[in-house]
C-alpha cells in the first residue's frame, strides 16, 4: 500500500480567537509537531495544508499546500489540494488528520485501510462515541474529481461529500481519548485524557 498523509492546518481558527491552530503551543511546542510525531510514521510521505504562516510550516521539510479557493473553504479545501498533489505521485491513498489532535491513534491509518479492504470502499473515516469524525479519513486518489465537483457546487460539509461516495465508518470507540482536540483556548488548559 502506498499512502500519502495530509495534516489540515489551513483553518481560520475562529474558536481559537483567530490563531493559527497548528502553531499554538501545547506542552511547550506547536500543536502540529505533536500531530506530526504520531502521524508521520503511519504514512509514506506527508503534506501540510496551510493558508497562513506558510514559511513557518515549510521549515518542517514537507510540501505545504494552500487552498485553491480563497476564504477558508474548510477541511475539504485542504483535502482537495492534497488529492490534487498526489495525482503526480505513486501514492494511491491519502490519509487525513487535523492539526489539533495531538493524541491521535498510532494505528489510525492501518485501521482505516483494513476497513477499506473489507468493504471495498473508496473512503474510510473514524467514528467515536461522540459520533462521526470525518476529518480523520483515508481517501482513494480517484476521488479528486468528485471532490472538485462537490466544492464547485458549493458543498462544504465533509460528511455530505462522503454520503455521495463509497464510504465506510470505522469504530474507534476504545480510542475515544485519542481524538481529544484542542480548538479553544480553554482546551489548551484542560486535563489531558
Amino acid at each position: 500500500m502506498s499512502i500519502a498523509g495530509c495534516i489540515l492546518a489551513g483553518g481560520a481558527g475562529v474558536r481559537m480567537g483567530g490563531q493559527d491552530k497548528g502553531l499554538v503551543l501545547w506542552r511547550g511546542r506547536p500543536l502540529i509537531e505533536s500531530v506530526m510525531e504520531r502521524f508521520s510514521p503511519q504514512v509514506d510521505m506527508l503534506v501540510i495544508s496551510a493558508n497562513r504562516h506558510l514559511d513557518h510550516y515549510m521549515r518542517y521539510g514537507h510540501p505545504v499546500l494552500a487552498d485553491g479557493e480563497a476564504g477558508f473553504p474548510g477541511p475539504l479545501g485542504g483535502m482537495e489540494r492534497a488529492l490534487h498533489h498526489i495525482q503526480s505521485t505513486p501514492h494511491e491513498w491519502l490519509a487525513v488528520t487535523p492539526c489539533d489532535t495531538p493524541l491521535l491513534p498510532l494505528h489510525l491509518v492501518n485501521r482505516l485501510h483494513a476497513a477499506l479492504k473489507v468493504a471495498h470502499a473508496d473512503v474510510a473515516y473514524a467514528r467515536t462515541a461522540d459520533g462521526d469524525q470525518p476529518v480523520f479519513c483515508l481517501l482513494h486518489r480517484v476521488l479528486w474529481s468528485s471532490l472538485r465537483e462537490f466544492l464547485g457546487g458549493g458543498g462544504r460539509k465533509v460528511q455530505h461529500w462522503f454520503d455521495a461516495c463509497s464510504a465506510v465508518p470505522v469504530s474507534f470507540m476504545e480510542d475515544q481519548d485519542a481524538f481529544f482536540n484542542i480548538n479553544t483556548p480553554d482546551a489548551l488548559l484542560a486535563p489531558i485524557p
